[in-house]
């Protein structure tokens, strides 16, 4: 995979958010849900990808996660991308 991915996690049971950067989705996928030992994903397993977005390079795809990351990019994932899983959390 040549692109770089930005990702959002999303927690069902607990309602909690993740975003990160990438250039391989499926490999750090399965580190969040089952192989990683330490950080802030393993309190609140199992994760779903709720939203991707792939770039050609890096540089795009760190600007763009610091974005979503900010109060205004925030706003935009929970408006825009949870609002289409709220069923998911209350249940």
């Amino acid at each position: 995979m040549d692109d770089f991915v930005v990702y959002i996690l999303f927690s069902p049971s607990t309602g909690k958010t993740y975003t990160g950067m990438t250039s391989d989705l499926i490999t750090r996928f399965h580190f969040h849900n089952q192989k990683s030992t330490k950080g802030f994903t393993i309190k609140y397993r199992p994760w779903i990808v709720v939203h991707v977005e792939f770039f050609q390079s890096k540089k795009q795809a760190l600007e763009r996660e610091l974005e979503l990351k900010s109060g205004k990019g925030r706003d935009w994932v929970r408006n825009f991308i949870l609002s289409k899983y709220s069923r998911i959390s209350e249940s």
